[in-house]
């Protein structure tokens, strides 16, 4: 691993890669991260091309939608948590996009290092970027139901 430079991010130039099928998605996440320095954003619309992408080169962070038409967030972590236990992928962390309160439980099952719920707002997405690049984990308490 690179050593951290000012700021607390691992590289000189980070790279991260974005998937979603919606292009709206796409666009507030390369919109927060066009404020991180040195940034390569890569965009990509299916699940197994993040795969390809992250053994092409190892991104920083992968940022998933829930809804990717062929191969969804989910499946898409689960994979990479497969290639990383076979010794044929570094650690990723990967920030997943949800829909709903109740998409947690598929987050944590799929061993994501952070989620958000949407609507998205540029606020906690910045946070929960930032927090990844960090080295951290990020779990949105939005909406969650108040204990009984």
């Amino acid at each position: 691993m690179v050593a951290a430079r000012e700021g607390g991010y691992p590289r000189a130039v980070l790279d991260v890669v974005v998937a979603g099928d919606e292009s709206w998605v796409r666009d507030e996440v390369c919109a927060v991260l066009s404020a991180v320095p040195d940034v390569t954003v890569r965009e990509v619309t299916s699940g197994p091309a993040v795969l390809a992408a992250a053994q092409e080169s190892e991104p920083d962070l992968v940022v998933l939608d829930q809804q990717i038409g062929n191969m969804g967030a989910v499946a898409v972590c689960l994979d990479l948590r497969l290639e990383e236990g076979a010794d044929r992928l570094v650690h990723i962390p990967v920030l997943m996009l949800l829909d709903r309160r109740a998409d947690v439980f598929l987050a944590r099952r799929s061993a994501a290092d952070g989620w958000l719920l949407k609507p998205l707002d540029p606020i906690r997405l910045r946070k929960a970027i930032t927090e990844l690049l960090d080295g951290g984990t990020y779990f949105d308490e939005s909406y969650r139901p108040a204990p009984a």
